[in-house]
């Protein structure tokens, strides 16, 4: 049922088919959060997506190794090469050590990602701790003529290397635009160009964090961490590099041209990138002041929206767009999600509860077992189609009318083949659990507390005693969950 798996690739800007360097193996670099504050939406939105990815080519038997870094020091204000280290001017804020308030948010943010279901990646390195590796790969950019030094400091030569290969190949720029378009800085003037990165900054008296370096004191650029780091855990060239779009243009532009400058390799084959997050038509953005951050998400504390939402709500709300259009968050967009998160849960449920005795099984395959199939089969083509999570919900949605048919009788006389039952039983638990990462919030004694007041429930059902049957009605309504009287018995269900 596996077709050839095709992936976007923003370098070539088309589809193809993924063909690994080395199968088996397969590398994935995803670049991490810098983490100066609590994570938000749009740390959500790249972790999920890569994490569709992550267990999909698992689940295609591929050796995986997933790598996706923590930005801790060098990533200075606006994204350019002056001001103040994003961590630092946050510890200068709250008045602490910044390397307590990187570990603070690390913390957090891992915490968040578990709370949604985000598999770890294999490896999750801190660019604080490859300090060696990025002086190492500057000192080769440097040997190879691709660098020059000024006063401690040490920058990219963006005009030099367009003589060798073509600059910006990735976003679509070309250094005479990028040129014209980056404003000149007061502490600029010892640059040849105005477009050239910094790949190790001279630090100043104030800057706390600082290594040594051959050039003097100081720490390094933001773009030749993942440079370095994907060398050391991927090699020299590796199959998937990812990030939000945001990071294409100058991140991982700067990316491609150091690889090529340092180790005179493409760095990755396929580059894939997730669309933005808009809250209310607007980019989300922290510079904008309109972010709302995953605590904030989970506890309804936010003007934008008007509850609580659960983790596995905002997992299936970023899931029902494909991780390249833009996700745009609304409250009426976050009830619908909570409704079909549960709706498909409800049906995990009730195709755990069915038995042979209630669906009419089958050795002859009909009309019902060809919508099975197909809807199965849609699962596998939408997955293997650029991860459209998108259309695999709507398939699952497809099935889950079948398993609500049997469980109400609508289907009970629709004969089924045992194989296409089992292959639907298998597909729906497949997609939903293991490769879209949804999973049951409630406590475990949820279950046992049920079956007690279902058991309550149908007592006073048999003796009659309305004003107790319509008691607990009314108390699990408030809860969000519905008794329901089927004539295979009683069940409950989330609204």
């Amino acid at each position: 049922m596996h077709q050839i798996l095709r992936i976007y690739n923003s370098l070539t800007r088309q589809k193809e088919v993924f063909q690994p360097l080395k199968p088996p193996f397969v590398g994935i670099y995803l670049c991490g959060p810098t983490v100066y504050g609590n994570p938000h939406l749009g740390h959500a939105r790249a972790a999920i997506t890569f994490d569709i990815v992550f267990r999909y080519l698992q689940h295609l038997n591929y050796k995986v190794r997933y790598v996706r870094n923590i930005t801790d020091v060098g990533h200075l204000e606006r994204d350019l090469d002056e001001g103040k280290d994003k961590i630092q001017q946050q510890a200068d804020l709250e008045a602490v050590s910044p390397m307590e308030v990187a570990q603070r948010y690390t913390n957090n943010y891992r915490s968040n990602m578990q709370q949604l279901n985000v598999l770890p990646p294999s490896i999750e390195p801190c660019a604080s701790g490859h300090i060696p590796e990025q002086i190492a790969m500057i000192e080769k950019i440097i040997e190879n003529g691709f660098a020059y030094i000024v006063d401690g400091s040490v920058y990219f030569d963006l005009a030099k290397y367009n003589q060798m290969e073509h600059y910006g190949k990735l976003s679509g720029r070309i250094i005479e635009a990028a040129r014209s378009g980056t404003r000149a800085l007061a502490n600029q003037i010892d640059k040849k160009n105005p477009v050239d990165f910094a790949l190790w900054k001279k630090a100043t008296p104030m800057h706390i964090m600082r290594w040594s370096s051959p050039w003097g004191e100081g720490f390094p650029g933001w773009h030749i961490e993942c440079s370095a780091m994907s060398a050391k855990y991927l090699g020299k060239q590796f199959d998937i590099h990812g990030g939000g779009m945001d990071l294409l243009f100058p991140h991982h532009e700067c990316e491609i041209v150091q690889a090529q400058a340092a180790l005179k390799t493409n760095l990755a084959t396929y580059w894939l990138h997730n669309n933005l997050v808009t809250i209310d038509g607007v980019k989300m953005g922290k510079s904008l002041g309109n972010f709302i951050t995953l605590d904030e998400f989970f506890t309804g504390n936010h003007r934008a929206i008007d509850q609580p939402y659960s983790p596995m709500t905002l997992r299936f709300f970023i899931l029902q767009a494909h991780y390249r259009s833009t996700l745009s968050v609304t409250v009426e967009g976050l009830k619908a999600a909570h409704q079909g998160y549960r709706r498909l849960m409800n049906g995990w449920y009730l195709l755990a509860q069915l038995h042979h005795e209630t669906i009419a099984l089958s050795t002859e395959s009909g009309a019902l077992d060809r919508a099975i199939y197909e809807d199965c089969a849609a699962c596998y083509r939408a997955m293997n189609d650029d991860f459209n999570t998108a259309k695999i919900l709507a398939s699952l949605f497809n099935l889950l009318k079948k398993i609500n048919g049997w469980h109400n009788g609508t289907l009970r006389d629709a004969s089924v083949s045992t194989a296409a039952f089992n292959q639907l039983r298998s597909t729906y638990s497949t997609f939903m659990i293991d490769l879209l990462g949804l999973k049951e919030e409630r406590e475990a004694t949820t279950d046992e507390m049920m079956e007690i007041i279902q058991t309550i429930y149908q007592k006073a059902k048999a003796e009659k005693r309305y004003h107790q049957i319509d008691f607990i009605r009314h108390s699990l309504h408030k809860m969000g969950i519905a008794i329901q009287d089927h004539p295979n018995g009683i069940h409950w269900a989330y609204q």
